[in-house]
């Protein structure tokens, strides 16, 4: 008895098969990420630590200083943007001329403003810029020779804003 068999299929060659294909796409993809990672890491590196590590700390010492210092004297910041800017002392102390106002925005950094406002009397000042209105805003307050420094986030929009510690919402 013979029996009939069908004929042997001819070896496909090896680039025929598609598990040869699935054994080199796993690595040649791990390979791919890993590159394109590297670039991503290389492109968007994070900032190193600051060679002056211990001048920044004493830095942080000295406007906390200042806080302090504000804090003695009594001042506070009224900022209402109906009526201005009013600084205001518990104690008897001569206006300076300017002060200086960085406004910070907590996101976006293109937004940051730094303003001077020049002495208009009675505690009184006024910016030669509008302030910016909208959303929250760290606000630092100083005069040019940094005597005293007032910082806090505000958000501008809500009326009559009151920076200071002894106004009771610094």
């Amino acid at each position: 008895m013979r029996h009939v068999s069908s004929r042997p299929d001819p070896e496909r060659p090896w680039y025929r098969h598609g598990l040869v294909w699935l054994v080199i796409a796993l690595p040649a993809a791990s390979v791919v990420g890993g590159l394109a990672t590297l670039a991503i890491a290389i492109t968007h590196a994070d900032a190193t630590v600051a060679d002056h590590w211990y001048q920044d700390g004493k830095a942080i010492n000295r406007s906390l200083e200042e806080e302090q210092r504000a804090e003695f004297l009594g001042l506070r910041l009224e900022i209402d943007r109906a009526r201005g800017i009013r600084l205001r002392s518990e104690t008897a102390l001569p206006w300076p001329d300017q002060l200086d106002v960085t406004l910070r925005h907590p996101v976006f950094a293109e937004r940051d403003r730094q303003l001077r406002l020049s002495h208009r009397g009675d505690g009184g000042y006024g910016p030669a810029d509008p302030i910016p209105a909208g959303g929250d805003w760290t606000v630092t307050v100083s005069p040019p020779d940094g005597r005293w420094r007032l910082s806090r986030r505000v958000d501008l929009d809500a009326g009559t804003v009151h920076i200071g510690t002894r106004a009771g919402s610094g």
